[in-house]
């Protein structure tokens, strides 16, 4: 089956993270699809990520964007417009689990919200006259914490909240533009990030094997590769009709019955 998403403007926020990273995969995956991106991300592998699609003669933009300026994302979005003409696809993808919990000051509390939530909302006010113009659609990147919780963390666990809320609240707006909005739930996901976590434990591979183990299916961890692949679904024609999904790429962490666990063994 084809995803038709070849010629594609898709807007990628995050898409400049380190390789193996849910953004690098998920734009490498845009790229093998013919989709055509535009990087938007605050450091600058972004550029070297666009000028190596670009030596192979693949069309890709890169736009240094910090996007706790909204200005910034303005700019960024009007730009891609004015190269393009359009935009058809936009992947909020952005997320720093930062640790600001009770103990955190207001300003790092507003901080991360205006990281991890209101970046969101920035970019798909700005990206919406396109996206309304292409009948195009929105993918928000979500994390479980939103959902169960994890401690220490309540700035990132407020602003997955609200990823979730809005991708509800433009589903329901996007509906008189035959327009769609859904979001990928993860979990535990071993990125790079999540690799130098471990790495930097005392007990790091007791952790990473403690981690696994709590994971019903195969009790192990999500690739990014599996993100990007859902998230190629969810964005394509492939998934046409689905809208206002909270899409669990998980191995069953969220859902299943932890007395799977014993059974698997």
């Amino acid at each position: 089956m084809k995803t038709n998403l070849a010629d594609k403007i898709v807007v990628i926020s995050g898409g400049a993270g380190k390789q193996g990273s849910i953004g690098q995969v998920m734009l490498q995956r845009l790229v093998d699809e013919g989709a055509i991106p535009a990087i938007i991300d605050k450091s600058e592998r972004g550029k070297e990520y666009a000028e190596q699609l670009q030596r192979k003669g693949i069309d890709a933009l890169f736009i240094q964007t910090d996007v706790t300026r909204p200005e910034q994302i303005e700019s960024a979005v009007q730009r891609i417009g004015d190269k393009y003409g359009r935009i058809d696809v936009l992947i909020n993808n952005v997320g720093v689990n930062d640790g600001v919990g009770l103990d955190g000051s207001v300003d790092d509390f507003m901080a991360s919200l205006r990281l991890n939530l209101v970046s969101f909302w920035c970019l798909t006010k700005y990206c919406f006259p396109y996206l309304k113009a292409s009948r195009g659609n929105v993918l928000n990147i979500g994390s479980k914490v939103a959902l169960t919780g994890q401690g220490s963390t309540s700035a990132y666990a407020a602003s997955k909240g609200g990823v979730l809320a809005l991708t509800r609240e433009w589903a329901v707006d996007f509906v008189p533009h035959q327009m769609r909005c859904n979001a990928i739930v993860i979990a535990e996901c071993y990125t790079p990030s999540y690799e130098t976590w471990i790495e930097g434990l005392d007990n790091g591979e007791e952790k990473r094997r403690s981690i696994n183990e709590k994971i019903p299916l195969g009790q192990r961890m999500t690739t990014p590769e599996e993100i990007a692949n859902t998230a190629l679904f969810l964005i394509s024609d492939l998934s046409s009709h689905t809208t206002g999904q909270f899409v669990f790429v998980d191995g069953g962490y969220v859902h299943l019955d932890r007395a799977l666990l014993s059974q698997a063994r």
